[in-house]
Formats: structure tokens, sequence, C-alpha cells
């Protein structure tokens, strides 16, 4: 059984036995991994408190080719990430992030996806409270980016018609991103405002300037990109982080907010 040693954080734990958990590894080498902690849940377990949901580390892991279950033989904690429990907003913006991680990458290394994951959640510990909103987006948006799923904005998602550069966009969720307005015509589309579509823009590159927002125009955006997740990646699947981060039910009025940068279920 071959021993690898990788960078890792922890996605998710499930109590095994009486002493033992199953943790759920995003790592550098092997991508998404389950792993037992044997003896983890004992008053003296070699792991300590390490396995903390968003924590940081190097993972030996003890792997046999074709298993599923990996054994993790130590886990050696960098990063408690203390911070993102301060403040409701980081916390379950990292959630929905580490769901979107667990959920949809790949079982194999992916080396991109990891750093992505990485380099949010210490944004999100470390911003100001008022750019963790626009933080969560970009660094979700980035997340489904790398994994394969970057929307379509500068042609057609149709038929490849280079689209204008500025004014409202239609964009159609199922579809994966803009329409020409030929196609919108033929199979619908959401129509983004000409600020909704320069702050979406801003979110899918990194290197732009963060928009700010307020909490209508937040939610309008949350909304879109949680839609999008649901339809591309999710197949239908449970994603409760996403919806609690999407919906926001901690903060008074959060459902009364926009729907939609725009309008329609497209």
């Amino acid at each position: 059984m071959p021993l690898v040693v990788t960078p890792a954080i922890v996605l998710a734990t499930l109590r095994y036995s009486e002493t033992s958990k199953i943790v759920r590894l995003a790592t550098r080498e092997l991508g998404v991994q389950s792993a037992i902690a044997r003896g983890a849940l004992r008053p003296r377990s070699r792991f300590g408190a390490a396995l903390q949901l968003m924590s940081d580390g190097m993972a030996q892991l003890i792997t046999k080719e074709g298993r599923e279950l990996h054994t993790l033989a130590e886990f050696e904690l960098t990063h408690l990430r203390v911070g993102l429990a301060a403040q409701m907003d980081r916390y379950a913006a990292a959630s929905a992030l580490a769901e979107v991680m667990l959920r949809f990458a790949p079982p194999e290394g992916h080396a991109h996806s990891f750093d992505v994951l990485r380099h949010a959640l210490t944004l999100l510990e470390a911003v100001p409270a008022d750019a963790v909103e626009p933080i969560a987006l970009r660094s979700i948006w980035r997340l489904v980016s790398v994994l394969g799923f970057t929307p379509s904005l500068a042609t057609c998602v149709r038929d490849g018609t280079p689209l204008p550069a500025t004014g409202p966009l239609p964009f159609n969720t199922r579809e994966g991103g803009a329409l020409c307005e030929r196609c919108a015509a033929q199979h619908g589309a959401t129509r983004l405002p000409a600020e909704s579509r320069e702050d979406l823009i801003a979110l899918l590159d990194p290197g732009a300037e963060l928009p700010h927002f307020d909490e209508r125009h937040a939610t309008a955006h949350r909304r879109l990109l949680a839609r999008y997740i649901r339809y591309h990646l999710g197949e239908g699947a449970e994603l409760p982080a996403l919806e609690f981060w999407d919906r926001r039910p901690w903060v008074r009025g959060a459902a009364e907010a926009a729907e939609e940068p725009g309008a329609g279920e497209r």
C-alpha cells in the first residue's frame, strides 16, 4: 500500500464508530478522496483537533488501487481556519465552496481546483466584512470555471456569434451562458442589464476590480450563480450548503430581495 503525502483540506467528516471518523479531503495530488481516521475520536488521538472543517494540513494517506476508502495515517495541521467562524457570511460561503469541491471535483489529481479552493478560503477568512460577499461570488464562480463550466459571455453559446461588447445581455442558464438575439428569441433568455453584465464579467475575471453590491443586487447574483450550479453540476442533487449561502436565512429580509439580475428562470 503506497503512502502518499499531499497538501489537503478537510471538506467533511462523518463519525464511523465509537473511536473513528471518515473524512473527505480535497488533496492537491489525488483530488477529492475519502479516508478513515482510526482513533480520531479518542481523547488522546494523534489527530487532536486537526480534523476540523476547512482545516489545512499535510495528509499522509495509505492508498490502495481500486479502493474508494483509504487510511489517513497522519494529518499535520498547518492552518486551523477559525476566522471563518467569526461571521456567518464567511462560514456560509466557505461551506458552499467546500460543497462544490466535494460534490463535483474529479476523484483524481486536479491541482488547479485545489489551489483555487485554498486561496478562496484564505481570502474569505481575512478580507474585511464588506468584501466577503463579492469575494464569495468570485471564488465560487472561479471554482465552477476551473472545474470546466465557465459560462460563455463573449459569444453566443449556441451558434458562436460574437456579442456586442456593452449593453444588456441575454443569458440562458440552461444553455450555459449568453445568447445572440436570434437564439434568445428561439430559446428564451433572462436579459441581464448592462450593469449586471459588467459585474458578472468582473466576477469571472480574477484580475478585475471587485464590484460592489447592495443587498438586492448581491442576492440577485447569488441566485443566478446557485441556479447555474444546480443546473450544470447538480443534476438534481441536494446542495444544502449552497442553498443556505444563497438564501441567507440569518439576514432579516433576505428572502424579499430580487430573484436574479434580470428576470425569469431561464
